[in-house]
């Protein structure tokens, strides 16, 4: 599929929103095929919180992996995007200075990913979500390509905002909220352990760093009840 495509995606995508179709109108595949990137991510950003993974390509889990490494790091490009409300960029992550994300980088190098671009999603001045961009091969995305992913961007927005509350909050009729065991294992947590949501959520991040554990793997042990923290 040619670069030339992605007027041809957009104008779809912005069609599809007109008529009120929300996220789950927009492939990540495709975008990121004719965005020339390797994995696509979305993330909403709630009132409260970290980002929260909305929309990635179910056939390939790299996006997603590395957006389930930064909320249980609490550090990288997507939450630096959201924080600040500006575009995140790191062209080598081999060779990132070790300050700027200590625990996401070296996580990131046992994945294939090498560059990556999160990109603020604008209401004004208030930060809706970041769309995050991966890439395997190493160097600066040139500028074309960094127009064409804050175009992508403006469309996602539009469809973002005709995703019914209830889809994003229960994950029916629309994207679905990645990390809901998540939250499941955090409100398990709160009742076992007579602790705060937000406590729960920082335990099983830690859990999940110093077992070196996907943390939806140990959100979905809390949830089973095949492991209990305490």
């Amino acid at each position: 599929m040619a670069r030339d495509d992605l007027p041809g995606l957009l104008e779809r995508l912005r069609q599809a929103a007109r008529t009120g179709a929300d996220l789950s109108a927009a492939q990540a595949a495709e975008a990121a095929l004719l965005l020339r990137l390797d994995a696509v991510t979305l993330s909403l950003l709630p009132s409260r919180g970290q980002p929260e993974l909305l929309w990635s390509d179910p056939a390939n889990p790299l996006g997603a992996v590395l957006e389930d490494l930064q909320t249980t790091l609490g550090e990288g490009p997507t939450l630096d995007a959201a924080r600040t409300g500006q575009t995140v960029t790191e062209n080598d992550l081999s060779t990132a200075p070790p300050a700027r994300w200590p625990l996401f980088t070296p996580a990131a190098c046992d994945t294939p990913v090498r560059a990556v671009i999160a990109h603020p999603l604008l209401l004004g001045v208030v930060t809706a979500g970041v769309l995050t961009g991966y890439r395997t091969t190493p160097g600066p995305l040139p500028a074309r390509q960094r127009q064409d992913i804050a175009r992508f961007a403006r469309t996602a927005l539009d469809l973002l905002l005709h995703t019914p509350p209830h889809a994003l909050a229960t994950g029916t009729g629309g994207p679905d909220l990645h990390r809901a065991e998540v939250h499941q294992a955090a409100g398990v947590l709160s009742v076992q352990l007579g602790i705060s949501i937000d406590d729960a959520l920082l335990r099983l991040r830690a859990h999940a760093w110093l077992h070196d554990r996907a943390l939806p793997d140990v959100a979905r042990a809390v949830v089973t009840g095949r492991l209990r923290l305490t």
